[in-house]
């Protein structure tokens, strides 16, 4: 499979994900199934709770805002990244994490913001950051194994102070990587676990592994510890980029994000022609505060292309 095919279907299928994902968040296990029992029958892009059919939540617009400044930027320039993200916080987006709501907008320098929130409150495990990770997954794959694990850290950092957050998002970067490089991605987690940090290795060792399965989650997949186990799971417990998502999906609770982090895994693994067109099509992705922006298919697409054939540059520090 061409490399193209993998880079488009991570940004895409994580985009799928969150759009399918979204009207189901914090509802029962199964609603999914229990609505649309037959796969392949249609009509999944259903809308509800808020969301327009197809529209995807600040899981991708937050991706979306990653990807134009690190294209933008020429590399990881973190203020930037920061701005871009105060600027669609004020704008009042339909959705927000509380924890990445109160570290963009408690008024505290880019480079503290999060620092500060982990100090008062102890809670920034949450799955923020790895939701938003498809795209810059892309585009430092081609930096190599330390480079990518190195921005995502980075990249977490800016609204997450929990390292927790940090590897989380750093494993699902090497995941990637690997996958664009056609290594099966379930079969490179012994090495990638061995390249994170060994305060959080163990943690991470437990919820992916192969006998892991959600139902043995300790915290709400909200959290970044069983999200991530749930989407490996997902992707290890099926056999196609539908299967994987309906099973993402019905776990309940944090659907979005869930979904989105298992979207772009299996739309690496798969390919972006595995990904049914009924998704595809209705797909669009508002921008809050960007002067009415919304992307569609086709500008994924794009950005996909740019941000896998443009060569990563290195991180400003």
């Amino acid at each position: 499979m061409e490399r193209m095919q993998r880079a488009a279907g991570a940004i895409v299928g994580a985009a799928v994900g969150d759009a399918l994902g979204g009207p189901f968040e914090f509802g029962p296990e199964g609603a999914f199934s229990q609505r649309f029992p037959a796969p392949g029958a249609g009509g999944e892009m259903c809308g509800g709770g808020g969301w327009d059919p197809g529209e995807a939540t600040d899981d991708t617009q937050m991706a979306v805002l990653v990807a134009e400044s690190l294209l933008e930027q020429g590399g990881l320039d973190a203020p930037d990244v920061f701005a871009r993200f105060q600027r669609w916080a004020a704008s009042e987006p339909k959705d927000i994490g509380l924890q990445t709501e109160d570290v963009l907008t408690n008024g505290m320098p880019w480079d503290l913001a999060a620092a500060i929130h982990f100090q008062t409150s102890q809670r920034a495990a949450g799955n923020g950051s790895l939701m938003r990770a498809s795209t810059s997954a892309v585009y430092f794959a081609a930096a190599g194994r330390d480079e990518t694990m190195d921005a995502a850290r980075r990249i977490a950092a800016l609204t997450h102070g929990d390292r927790a957050a940090w590897e989380g998002t750093a494993i699902f970067h090497e995941l990637i990587r690997v996958t664009l490089d056609d290594t099966a991605p379930l079969t490179a987690l012994p090495d990638i676990l061995s390249h994170v940090h060994p305060d959080h290795r163990s943690r991470y060792a437990t919820v992916l592994a192969p006998d892991w399965d959600p139902g043995q989650a300790t915290e709400f997949n909200g959290a970044v510890w069983p999200c991530l186990g749930s989407a490996v799971w997902a992707l290890r417990t099926t056999s196609g980029f539908e299967d994987a998502l309906r099973a993402a999906i019905d776990l309940g609770g944090d659907t979005d994000t869930v979904a989105a982090v298992t979207g772009g895994l299996a739309g690496a693994h798969y390919g972006l022609d595995a990904i049914p067109t009924r998704w595809t099509r209705p797909l669009h992705v508002p921008l809050p505060g960007f002067d009415g922006r919304v992307l569609h298919l086709a500008d994924l697409l794009h950005l996909a292309q740019r941000l896998e054939e443009e060569p990563p540059m290195r991180q400003k520090r």
